[in-house]
């Protein structure tokens, strides 16, 4: 692993052949330590880069003082305040306004499926018969130069129709359906994550304007015409907690916008409400991205940690088992129904959460419970008013599709209109705030254990969606497991739901990671143990789960581990 270098270093560069070659052609302030690659320099061409340079410098110091801005709610939080409605902002949630009209192409988004920028997971999501593909820079993607820059040829190659895929494995060519494919969006990362690849100016590139920026300059003028109608191209963003963050965002569209020569309006995004302090300003994040938005979603994962993380300091607070910790929690349920009730207040999507579980090849009968589960969960949606729902998998398409057609009827492209949902409107702070109900077990600090050290193995290693034990794993569920092991230990709580009585300390959590380490090794066989990097996760999340100070974000830390410099001519100035 190396260190940054001196800015301006330009010393030969070699191929992957061994040979001569030149670096990236970039623009003047612009260095590019990742991996030089032919395929990769169609992408980061000058014209490419100067849009994304233009972006960072135009929005760099109103990104830094966002995050300056949530480091002082968390202050505040930490120090016993609670997020609540702004007085201030009471104007918007209160008067009479609508976000521009949906655009024709993504009306009906009944089933979403999600997934990693990889090339196979393009090509069968796009033909997987889902409403719409998000293709994912952020949770189910780990950020290395090679999944990022690969990824971003993937979405070419499939916005223009060109994109396949030879399984040398299977002798199988996979290539897109003729016709009704997905539309296609894209999340980038959000706000606080670098592209340590990639310096302007001297410091790494913001994360998600890279992911932007080079995306919309390559596709933006075939997308618009193959897959939006005129619109596009579509986004989801993640991880806001607060208008002003969504108000950047907006800005950054229409200075795109105003580049491509596009009318305003013409991106169109989906935020996901995936953080508790967010959950209160959704009427001021529509307000602001009213000329580019399609809707909100119900990020529940990413909730979930974001509920621990927000009331890190308040030991009142403490969750019971991750999977205790359901919609049916009235903290989770009034969040979707304010969230429906917002969004069709102003005239857009209301999308529900992730269905997580993986199709169980090898059990029938698990496998027909484990869809039960997802059919009653679409039920509820549904029912409550969705729009449309996500699932992690193929496999779950069929009986999500079939839940959402049955009810909300085949013609009917969405309940924007129908399911107005006016009896949210009293939905109280306390209500969002209430505590979770449910018991606490060993058994569940051994799962968010296991679960926690082998997704970050796997992270680690370059794959950002891992399925285990029947489920779909990504960044966010990862993230629960760490931040919930953190406040057992460090508020000692006792284990109240297995009859143990213990309570939870370093001690005892020492013993857990031993224990669970042994069965990972059983489970994955000692060859893949041994190749893996499971004692460098171990290490990661453990220092993680123990620290004194909580981490904002477990792959903050973990990033440092998977960035490759190539100092060697990897740019050219």
């Amino acid at each position: 692993m190396m260190g940054v270098g001196t800015y301006g270093y330009t010393a030969p560069a070699t191929s992957k052949s061994g040979g001569a070659a030149a670096g990236y052609d970039v623009p003047e302030g612009v260095e590019i330590r990742g991996r030089f690659d032919e395929e990769f320099a169609k992408i980061l061409t000058k014209e490419a880069l100067e849009f994304v340079v233009e972006l960072q410098r135009e929005f760099r110091n109103r990104i830094k003082y966002a995050l300056e801005c949530r480091k002082e709610a968390k202050s505040r939080y930490n120090e016993g305040a609670v997020p609540g409605f702004d007085p201030a902002t009471k104007f918007i949630r209160e008067t009479n306004w609508v976000c521009a009209p949906v655009p024709p192409a993504v009306a009906d988004r009944r089933v979403e499926i999600t997934g990693p920028v990889e090339r196979k997971m393009i090509i069968n999501a796009l033909n997987s018969g889902a409403k719409v593909f998000m293709a994912d820079f952020e949770d189910a993607l780990s950020p290395t130069w090679e999944n990022l820059m690969r990824g971003q040829v993937n979405l070419k190659d499939a916005v223009d129709g060109s994109i396949t895929f030879h399984d040398k494995a299977r002798n199988r060519v996979y290539k897109l359906n003729d016709k009704n494919t997905a539309k296609l969006f894209v999340r980038p990362r959000g706000w606080h994550l670098p592209e340590a690849h990639i310096l302007i100016d001297g410091e790494p590139a913001t994360g998600c304007l890279v992911d932007f920026g080079l995306y919309f300059f390559h596709n933006y003028a075939a997308f618009r015409q193959t897959q939006g109608a005129g619109f596009g191209p579509f986004f989801y963003l993640p991880k806001m907690e607060n208008s002003r963050e969504a108000k950047i965002w907006n800005c950054v569209f229409e200075r795109a916008e105003k580049k491509a020569g596009i009318e305003r309006g013409s991106i169109r995004a989906t935020v996901l409400i995936e953080t508790l302090p967010a959950v209160f300003q959704m009427d001021e994040i529509l307000h602001e991205l009213r000329d580019h938005s399609v809707g909100l979603n119900c990020g529940r994962w990413d909730y979930i940690f974001s509920y621990v993380k927000t009331f890190q300091g308040h030991p009142d607070r403490l969750l019971p088992d991750r999977f205790l910790v359901g919609m049916t929690q009235h903290f989770m349920r009034n969040y979707s129904d304010l969230l429906i009730r917002t969004c069709h207040r102003r005239g857009v999507h209301a999308m529900g959460g992730m269905a997580a579980q993986i199709p169980i090849r090898d059990d029938p009968a698990a496998n027909e419970a484990a869809l039960d589960l997802v059919r009653k969960d679409k039920l509820r949606e549904v029912k409550a008013g969705h729009d449309g729902t996500w699932a992690a998998h193929p496999g779950l398409i069929p009986a999500c599709m079939e839940v959402f057609t049955n009810n909300m009827g085949s013609n009917t492209p969405n309940q924007i209109q129908s399911m107005r949902r006016e009896d949210a409107s009293s939905i109280t702070e306390e209500d969002l705030l209430e505590r979770p109900r449910g018991v606490r077990t060993l058994e569940g600090l051994r799962l968010n254990t296991r679960v926690g050290i082998r997704y970050l193995a796997a992270w680690l290693t370059g794959t950002g969606s891992v399925p285990l034990y029947n489920l779909m794993e990504d960044a966010a569920t990862a993230e629960i497991s760490r931040v919930q092991n953190w406040q057992w230990i460090k508020y000692g709580v006792e284990l109240d739901g297995d009859g143990l009585g213990v309570r939870v300390g370093n001690e005892l959590f020492g013993r857990v990671v031993e224990e669970e380490m042994q069965r990972i090794e059983r489970e994955v066989g000692k060859e893949k143990f041994k190749k893996g990097m499971y004692k460098e996760a171990c290490k990661l999340f453990t220092m993680q789960c123990t620290a004194q100070t909580l981490d904002d974000f477990l792959t903050l830390d973990a990033y440092n581990h998977i960035v490759m410099h190539h100092p060697r001519g990897s740019s050219r100035l």
